[in-house]
């Protein structure tokens, strides 16, 4: 059995919009793609998931990446 962290990882924006194109293009499912580069499949799922929002096709009322961005810039 394998120790795992429970410590959350940051991957970069580079790597999450490559695990999203992945599951966009490849036919497979997030959980293939989860086994295959090793991130957990709730991860990958709020990737997908917030790309489709930043993509315009979200549901009204959820905020993009940059108004996110623009949230936590502004509590500051």
């Amino acid at each position: 059995m394998g120790s795992k962290s429970n410590r959350s990882r940051r991957y970069s924006e580079e790597f999450k919009r490559d695990a999203v194109a992945l599951v966009r293009s490849s036919g497979k499912t997030v959980t293939e793609v989860v086994r295959e580069i090793g991130v957990s499949a709730e991860g990958l799922r709020n990737w997908v998931k917030q790309d489709t929002i930043d993509r315009g096709q979200g549901v009204p009322g959820e905020l993009t990446s940059a108004e996110r961005e623009e949230l936590r810039r502004l509590r500051r």
